[in-house]
């Protein structure tokens, strides 16, 4: 399994997650502001809700996130 490219990105997005939990509730309009409080920026905790409430898999999951993260304008 390829590990995700968007590390120096995601520092950015867990360094400015209160500007940019906007752009996530934008792609994923199914996470309430309870997902988005208990995600704060935590990759990981992200995948694991876009799963739950999309009804995908991780791998599909990590690449929305990948494809979502490298459209972010910082």
């Amino acid at each position: 399994m390829s590990m995700p490219r968007t590390g120096g990105v995601w520092d950015q997005i867990v360094g400015s997650w209160k500007q940019v939990k906007g752009e996530v509730r934008k792609q994923w309009g199914k996470l309430t502001d309870d997902d988005l409080e208990q995600i704060r920026g935590q990759r990981d905790i992200l995948v694991g809700k876009i799963q739950q409430r999309y009804g995908i898999a991780k791998e599909e999951a990590n690449r929305q996130i990948d494809d979502w993260a490298n459209r972010l304008k910082f």
